[in-house]
């Protein structure tokens, strides 16, 4: 994921990533329009809470279909290690918040934010990886 100029496997996978986030962007908006709107009750209320999650779903298969079309297996290794550190930091991050939120008095964190947390650690993790190999 280096280069992504040169790499159809990256150029696909950003290619992907970008869909599911234009229609993370767009599920996200709609939802919470309706919600603010109209109030939704039942089982539209169901669907529509769940519709901003389909994206984010589509986006780690994304990313398990990179790592499956890549070819170099150096680039393929250092996914896999970013993967591994950002999901450890984000369990640990997670595990440690939720004995604050059961003995202290530290703000309940909603669910929904523990992928976008992983996404910053992968964020953290990949350049880091990358920069051990150059």
């Amino acid at each position: 994921m280096m280069n992504c100029t040169n790499n159809p496997a990256a150029r696909r996978y950003v290619r992907r990533f970008g869909i599911a986030m234009l229609f993370y962007v767009l599920f996200l908006v709609v939802s919470v329009s309706v919600f603010a709107r109209y109030h939704p009750a039942g089982p539209l209320a169901y669907v529509l809470a769940i519709l901003p999650a389909l994206p984010i779903v589509g986006m780690i298969a994304v990313f398990g279909i990179y790592l499956g079309e890549e070819k170099d297996e150096l680039q393929r290794a250092m996914g896999v290690q970013a993967l591994l550190w950002s999901t450890g930091a984000t369990l640990s991050l997670t595990t440690v918040w939720g004995f604050l939120e059961n003995f202290t008095n530290v703000p309940h964190l909603q669910l929904m934010w523990i992928y976008p947390i992983f996404g910053v650690f992968f964020g953290i993790a990949l350049p880091i990886i990358n920069a051990r190999y150059r």
